[in-house]
């Protein structure tokens, strides 16, 4: 019950119904607030205790100074969780793990359960290993249950086991476009109650939710548990960013590329840690599923959230996507009631304000490694010319043409160039270079969401077959659909022979590509492009493109929109100028350009139009959580503690409260610490986190060797979030890392002092030698540290390795906060200095004083290093909240919530 100090606690009467709300305008200064702010201020009425959450901190936010730097805590309660598999997974062995450690300190098991709704979808353990075929879906799904059967058994207890947990099976679609088609309420109700649905997700791209007004963004597994078991997300208020858009998108242009373009210019402007606001009259033009396309790539801006106000156009979207009547006049009813209604001329209050003319937006691209490096589709051949030299040897012939003539376009003067003949299967032969497009992927949820980009793809497609083009036979190309509704309005529309003709194939409803999920290129290409070391290529439609990422043989990557991946397959190469280049010849030798098969605005939205409907989001969600045959008939435990198989290799029981005591230990300073890794900037949480394949040659390779499992069946890092000694072991494992105390050397390779000469070695052997000699671990990294997808165990390997500490010169949000969760201490180089500037090689021995003054109940603003070669400094502590200084005097963030529960 809230203390309702405010006398916020009113009525709205919607239809027959009666719903008990809390009334924004009881509070002085909410009218002038953002949007996304005044849903932060009900959340605020709505919990008021008296003692977490109180009256001055309701007051502080309906005084929010839009200029000042953000100081004030607040304790934000999400209405629900959401989570994919690969993270969602390690969240219920943690559960699992959590009921066992109470009951052992003496507690209720019972009481480590979901109090808030919480929503697994499996989107991400689907791999395209089969493509180009008509049965690919079938095979790829067989596989997929092959993998995974534990970890599927293992989801299915924790449906049964768990109160207020829902399982969404494989073979639905991306969590992300499930929870916009049908999971999202825009207004919860619950317990009488009605109030703005607000979530965190155990995936970074959450935020695409921000499309319908739902105010929620990705936290790490850690914090996402804490959620779900009712712990509230510590959090500043934050300064609010306020994006006007104004005009219209022209012809030709798509939301991929007003994405892209809106990406460049919040990178541009710095918005890490801030909430992003569209407003203005551009927003009442731009459709939800452009909408949906915005907030999906917040991650990508670097913001928390990046959200749109409800009005006329959410309500339409929740009428087609078969949200009942009832629920969407309660929407209107009360977000007109609480002014969240989009007011296009207001000029809220905002920290800080940017302005985009949406006729001004171009078609474009990204790449070659990172989603904010904007290229204009125009520049895209010039730009990789130039981009493709950080990637080849200097060796390289040059001026001379990649492809016969008959073939593809000629290569710029001064590109290098490495021509290879490659035999397919049949015997024909053909030639790749550097560039070659060898992955065309639609997948990610950003965009398949989307249908007026999804529509013009198929059109691409049937036009080019109509010409008589297809793929080149070195592109690997898949489809995969955010959810089964795409494939429904495809069909409908007649248009799904033509993907099928042009190789476009269904692979999978799921990431796959975007995650990493590519699978394999066929045997000859992937040959190829290792032996003569080519700097080969991916296009696909996501939100993600960091190094390493896409394929492992896939130097280079490009994000663009749903038909640019389909001309680029056509066009086979990014050598190629497809905006003036022919991408093949017709049946009658004539050239074909990508004008003669770009489709006009009409055409999408007739088929938008004509090929939509309400029906065909009833049909693919009226069932959606009981699964297909093959889901039910998974064997499954019964009983509230989950039966460990000792010999699995996907779902282990953790360590993390083994000798756990109900007192905490006090905090200590950390002496004679070596460093792990020194790392430069933009170091993501993909480079840290394990994903992708496994190789038999790593830690985690011969790990599973060890145990019986043969290479074929290695599955994913991914697959295996539930097995912490597979993670660890991938834990800055990245074949794309630079460990500069190990130079020369790419991956999860440093030196390990523990040995004479200090010798190269495995990150996760010298890690394991370190420990047995008590050695504590530093990380020492550049800016922007930890940007990238919010991943649980980026920090949970860091810790498990044995790291105590992190000193980098700036992080992302979600990372530092993570590392705090498991009881890593987050510091940070002086303004203006870095491990360059202050000399530091990686070689020194650290030392940390200071940190003990946490255990007097404060936070110290640095603590003193030291180290054995005589360099000093005050490194600044970045525990910003007094919540994040609980859960790290407990050693965690779990632990905190334990011992919490166990004393209610």
């Amino acid at each position: 019950m809230s203390a309702n100090s405010f006398d916020a606690r009113s009525t709205l009467q919607v239809g027959d119904e009666s719903y008990e709300i809390f009334r924004l305008d009881k509070v002085e200064g909410a009218a002038r607030l953002p949007y996304s702010l005044k849903v932060l201020l009900e959340n605020l009425l709505r919990t008021e205790d008296g003692a977490n959450i109180t009256a001055d901190h309701i007051r502080a936010l309906g005084g929010w100074d839009s200029q000042a730097q953000p100081s004030q805590e607040i304790q934000f309660t999400p209405a629900r969780v959401i989570m994919q598999d690969f993270t969602g997974v390690p969240c219920v062995v943690d559960l699992a793990t959590m009921r066992e450690a109470v009951k052992e300190l003496g507690g209720d098991p019972a009481k480590i359960n979901p109090l808030a709704p919480a929503e697994l979808v499996i989107d991400h353990s689907v791999i395209a290993d089969k493509f180009g075929t008509k049965d690919a879906f079938g095979q790829n799904v067989e596989l997929e249950y092959g993998r995974n059967k534990e970890r599927y058994q293992f989801l299915r207890w924790g449906q049964t086991a768990f109160d207020e947990f829902k399982v969404v099976p494989p073979g639905t679609g991306i969590v992300h476009q499930v929870n916009i088609e049908h999971l999202a309420r825009t207004v919860m109700v619950r317990n009488g109650q009605a109030y703005p649905d607000t979530l965190v997700g155990t995936d970074s791209h959450t935020t695409m939710v921000n499309g319908l007004g739902v105010l929620g963004w990705g936290v790490g597994g850690i914090e996402a548990e804490a959620a779900m078991l009712g712990q509230p997300v510590s959090m500043l208020i934050p300064r609010v960013v306020g994006f006007k858009l104004t005009g219209e998108l022209k012809p030709g242009t798509t939301a991929t590329d007003l994405v892209l373009t809106i990406t460049e210019m919040l990178r541009k402007h710095g918005v890490v840690g801030k909430f992003v606001e569209f407003y203005g009259e551009g927003v009442a033009a731009t459709s939800l599923a452009n909408r949906a396309t915005i907030g999906n790539m917040s991650p990508e801006f670097g913001s928390t959230a990046a959200i749109f106000p409800i009005d006329d156009e959410t309500l339409k979207y929740l009428r087609l996507t078969g949200r009942d009547e009832r629920q969407v006049a309660l929407v209107e009813a009360y977000a007109k009631e609480q002014g969240l209604w989009l007011d296009p001329a207001a000029e809220p209050d905002f920290s800080e304000k940017l302005e985009l003319d949406l006729a001004t937006v171009v078609p474009s691209i990204a790449g070659p490694k990172r989603p904010q490096d904007r290229i204009v589709l125009a520049n895209a051949a010039e730009k990789f010319a130039q981009d493709v030299r950080n990637y080849v040897e200097d060796d390289d012939e040059a001026g001379k043409e990649s492809f016969p003539a008959s073939d593809a376009p000629a290569s710029s003067n001064g590109v290098p160039t490495r021509r290879t003949t490659v035999t397919a299967p049949d015997g024909s032969t053909y030639e790749i270079d550097h560039g070659a497009v060898t992955v065309a992927a639609i997948t990610s949820c950003t965009n398949t969401s989307n249908p007026y980009v999804m529509v013009a793809a198929a059109l691409v497609a049937k036009k080019a077959v109509e010409k008589g083009l297809t793929r080149k036979p070195w592109v690997k190309t898949t489809l995969a659909p955010g959810s089964k509704v795409v494939t429904d309005y495809f069909d409908k529309a007649g248009l799904t022979p033509y993907l099928d003709k042009v190789g476009f194939n269904l692979v999978g409803y799921g990431c796959t590509t975007c995650i990493g999920n590519s699978g394999p290129l066929p045997e000859e290409v992937s040959k190829a492009v290792n032996e003569h070391d080519l700097a080969v290529t991916s296009v696909l439609s996501g939100n993600r493109n960091f190094e390493g990422r896409i394929n492992p043989d896939v130097k280079m990557n490009y994000l663009a929109s749903p038909p640019l991946v389909v001309a680029y397959a056509l066009a086979g190469s990014m050598k190629v100028n497809i905006t003036k280049d022919a991408l093949g010849t017709d049946t009658e030798g004539n050239p074909v350009f990508l004008k003669d098969i770009w489709p006009t605005e009409a055409e999408v939205n007739d088929v938008v139009a004509n090929a939509i409907g309400e029906d065909m989001f009833n049909k693919s969600y009226q069932d959606v959580f009981a699964g297909d045959a093959q889901w039910q008939a998974l064997p499954i435990p019964t009983g509230n503690t989950f039966e460990w198989d000792p010999q699995s290799t996907y779902v282990r029981k953790p360590p993390y409260f083994e000798g756990m005591t109900m007192e905490t230990t006090p905090v200590s300073d950390i002496s004679g610490a070596r460093v792990l890794a020194k790392l430069g900037d933009s170091v993501t949480t993909d480079h840290i986190s394990p994903a992708g394949a496994i190789k038999a040659d790593t830690p985690a390779g011969q790990y599973l060797t060890e145990h019986g499992v043969d290479r074929r069946d290695f599955n994913s890092y991914g697959s295996r979030r539930g097995n912490h000694e597979v993670m660890i072991r991938g834990t800055f494992a990245n074949i794309r890392l630079r460990n500069q105390i190990a130079p020369g050397t790419e991956g999860g390779y440093t030196r390990d002092f523990t040995q004479d000469g200090a010798p190269v070695s495995f990150i996760y052997d010298a890690s394991q030698n370190y420990q047995a000699a008590g050695t504590p671990l530093v990380i020492l990294a550049g800016k922007e540290y930890g940007s990238g997808s919010s991943r649980d165990w980026a920090a949970k390997g860091t810790a498990l390795l044995g790291v105590k500490a992190v000193i980098a010169e700036s992080y992302e949000r979600i990372h530092r906060s993570n590392l705090i969760g498991m009881g890593v201490l987050p510091l940070q180089f002086p303004e203006g200095t870095s491990a360059e500037s202050l000399g530091l090689t990686g070689e020194e021995t650290f030392s940390f004083s200071g940190v003990t003054e946490l255990n007097d109940g404060t936070t110290p603003r640095t603590v003193k290093v030291t180290t054995d070669s005589g360099v000093e400094f005050d490194a600044v502590v970045r525990i910003d909240t007094p919540g994040e200084a609980d859960y790290y005097r407990n050693g965690g963030i779990m632990q905190y919530v334990l011992r919490s529960l166990i004393r209610k």
